[in-house]
């Protein structure tokens, strides 16, 4: 008997302090372990990036964006299929959606 191919699970990674964002595979609560989950992904296809703008005190989303923004810079963006930015902080939002797009990231507002 044959088996069935099996289709990848999809990557949905999440960097969030609160929501528990259920469509994600790996969350991260802080700026850095976002830098980590991302650097963990480097050479992978990242189906779905769901970013929060404020993470907790003084924590913002702004490190992992600059990361994001330094790896296009030097020729090699993340592979992301999509970048949601779901943020109760609407001018944090949109600095973040402008930030991605400007790099071509497919980035747009969203609600988690």
């Amino acid at each position: 008997m044959k088996e069935a191919p099996t289709v990848p699970m999809p990557v949905v990674l999440g960097v969030d302090d609160l929501r528990p964002l259920p469509r994600a595979t790996r969350i991260a609560r802080t700026s850095r372990e976002g830098i980590q989950l991302l650097e963990e992904h480097r050479d992978s296809f990242i189906d779905e990036l769901w970013l929060d703008h404020d993470l907790g005190g003084e924590d913002t989303i702004m490190p992992v964006v600059t990361l994001m923004e330094e790896a296009a810079f030097n020729g090699r963006p993340f592979r992301i299929g999509a970048v949601f930015v779901h943020s109760a902080n609407p001018i944090g939002a949109e600095t973040v959606v402008r930030s991605l797009a400007r790099w071509s990231y497919r980035v747009q507002r969203a609600t988690a």
